[in-house]
């Protein structure tokens, strides 16, 4: 990220047309329900075909339910739900008690099973909800007929420490490294998570600088400039990003996972259902041999040549042909 590219982007944001991409958001059927004790924003859009594979999907963090959307639109053939995780855009927080990755994987379960009313759906998490992703896999096997995965299982902090293989112990040196170059927004959203969301709800351009900087950073062109992202990510998308916490002030809010439940103190069981695991560009060099430690039915294990830290969102095509070869080998489709 650059103060030219962020320039270019506040003087783009002044200019644009909400009303328009208003507009495409309401072409995709949002709704609401209440799930415990939170009212759950998401979007479900129902196939034609009533028999077809339902689909979960969950976002993570600093991106909403829109960046998703895209990929959405190419699944005509699966009821898919895109789910605003509490606290995120027009999903409010939980009323009482933390938002750790237990408690949001029962919720998203409730809402496909108890709300919804599906027996059975394939389920695809990343970033914050990556553990969720993996926890309704592991917990609701009976539920969940499959998971895809971009962002495999990191074992625990305790089971990390155990690790010895050259290529696993390499990974978590990588990752640690650039965590401590990069990891600041991390550590403030953790431990200082109001104090940041005062700020960022009181200047747009702020907010949208710090959002903006992951989209850049994360993404698979980073290398080639801040503004290269939007071959992935279009500047529409990076403005609707911007605007759905802006107006929703929901900011502060997203913060409650890296303040309250982003650790992963016990080791998570092991995920039994059909796995169809995509390594993402962010973490290319995740080694083969944690993920078939932890899921024990993988059906597909690939190297994405494209599309970085938001997968189904920089290459959405790629993504919709892989969820629907998966839904077909397991007979779903």
């Amino acid at each position: 990220m650059t103060a030219a590219y962020l320039r270019e982007l506040v003087a783009a944001w002044q200019t644009w047309d909400w009303r328009g991409r208003e507009a495409w958001l309401n072409q995709h059927p949002q709704f609401t329900a209440d799930v415990g004790d939170t009212k759950l924003h998401f979007v479900h859009a129902r196939s034609a075909r009533a028999d077809a594979p339902a689909l979960l999907v969950m976002h993570g963090w600093p991106h909403t339910f829109a960046l998703q959307l895209d990929f959405v639109d190419l699944l005509p053939d699966f009821h898919v739900v895109v789910a605003s995780l509490p606290g995120f855009a027009f999903s409010t927080p939980y009323a009482d008690g933390p938002m750790t990755e237990s408690r949001l994987a029962e919720t998203m379960h409730s809402l496909m099973t108890e709300t919804l009313g599906y027996d059975r759906y394939l389920t695809y998490g990343e970033d914050v909800s990556a553990n969720v992703n993996d926890l309704i896999a592991a917990t609701h096997s009976d539920a969940v007929a499959g998971i895809l995965v971009t962002h495999a299982h990191f074992p625990s902090s305790e089971e990390r420490e155990r690790l010895t293989a050259p290529d696993e112990v390499a990974f978590f040196e990588r990752l640690w490294s650039h965590h401590l170059s990069d990891g600041g927004y991390g550590h403030l959203q953790a431990t200082r998570p109001d104090t940041l969301a005062a700020a960022l709800n009181d200047s747009p351009a702020g907010l949208l600088a710090w959002i903006a900087e992951k989209l850049v950073e994360w993404s698979d062109t980073a290398a080639d400039g801040p503004a290269s992202v939007e071959r992935r990510i279009s500047r529409d998308r990076i403005l609707t990003e911007a605007m759905l916490y802006w107006v929703s002030e929901s900011i502060g809010t997203s913060f409650r996972p890296y303040y309250e439940g982003a650790d992963q103190p016990e080791p998570m069981p092991p995920v039994e259902v059909p796995a169809s695991i995509h390594i993402q560009r962010h973490e290319a060099d995740y080694p083969e041999s944690l993920a078939r430690a932890y899921y024990r039915d993988i059906r597909t294990f690939e190297r994405l040549s494209e599309g970085g830290h938001f997968a189904v969102a920089e290459v959405p095509d790629a993504m919709a042909d892989r969820v629907r070869a998966f839904a077909g080998e397991l007979g779903l489709l």
